[in-house]
């Protein structure tokens, strides 16, 4: 009898144990499940954070390398396909200078912007630029990107749109530099979206061409800025694209590209100041299309 006691006692025991082993399993599973559920409702599981994270971070690379955002080979590939319709122009004037003694002396200045070659005739090659770059010349020099120089003449200006087209005879240009210059792909500056990529192409610094690149940071601004030349003021009521590629004197003139490698924007201005940083510029190439025209 004793033993049989004892036999019923482990049965009990034996029970009682897998008993909670099936409610602990139960339990477990349950409370796996509430956390599924709870993670697809709100939206709180580790494993959904782990794949936004990584989605996010794949797409950003995608773009940047695939859709020719920043990417170095897509910046270079669009740079040589632009950079022969952009020219240096070297405006030589003459300006009045008190002297201290407060007579009044003329006296030779040097300034340099940029322009874009938008066009030809049966007799000239037509470049549109800023006012401002040309504004006040004695004589004006255009530089191509061989590094020819020739002398251009104005066509037209409107100083209130900030604007300017000046050419250059076509019987002055050589052979050899009509093939290294193109006339620009003009772009659609209407269809620019806010963080999209966008490439200056100027003669910053008077230096020759040179290349920033940034995004388009914001649309229909009004010009605030000041002029990336000469520092003064510049008014238009042309609501302006701002980017935060580089905008430096020179560069006036030049283009703004797209990364398809079409001219949106003609550089004209920059917010300068110690608190100021990647605010510049462009004049929207498809609202003065009219006045290009017309120049």
């Amino acid at each position: 009898e004793p033993q049989q006691k004892r036999g019923k006692g482990a049965v009990r025991w034996a029970t009682v144990v897998c008993a909670g082993l099936v409610f602990g399993v139960v339990a477990s599973a349950a409370f796996q499940t509430s956390n599924i559920v709870a993670g697809k409702v709100l939206g709180t599981t580790q494993t959904t954070n782990k794949t936004a994270k990584t989605t996010t971070t794949s797409n950003s690379k995608l773009t940047t390398s695939t859709n020719s955002s920043i990417g170095t080979a897509n910046v270079t590939e669009v740079t040589k396909n632009a950079m022969p319709s952009i020219v240096s122009i070297t405006n030589m004037s003459v300006q009045e200078v008190q002297n201290f003694f407060g007579g009044v002396s003329q006296q030779e200045s040097e300034s340099a912007g940029s322009g874009i070659i938008i066009s030809q005739t049966d007799e000239e090659l037509l470049i549109v630029t800023n006012y401002h770059v040309i504004a006040g010349s004695e004589t004006l020099t255009v530089t191509f990107d061989d590094e020819t120089s020739l002398e251009a003449n104005i066509k037209g200006t409107d100083s209130e749109h900030d604007l300017a087209v000046i050419a250059v005879p076509l019987d002055t240009i050589s052979s050899d530099t009509m093939e290294a210059i193109a006339v620009a792909t003009l772009g659609d500056s209407t269809k620019l979206q806010i963080g999209e990529p966008a490439i200056v192409i100027g003669n910053a610094l008077g230096y020759g061409q040179s290349v920033t690149t940034g995004v388009i940071s914001a649309l229909n601004r009004q010009n605030s800025g000041t002029d990336a030349q000469t520092g003064e003021e510049v008014t238009s009521d042309i609501k302006l694209i701002q980017t935060d590629a580089a905008i430096n004197p020179g560069n006036s003139g030049g283009a703004l590209v797209n990364a398809n490698g079409e001219v949106v924007g003609i550089n004209s201005s920059k917010i300068a100041g110690t608190t100021v940083e990647g605010m510049g510029y462009a004049i929207p190439i498809s609202d003065v299309m009219d006045i290009l025209d017309n120049l």
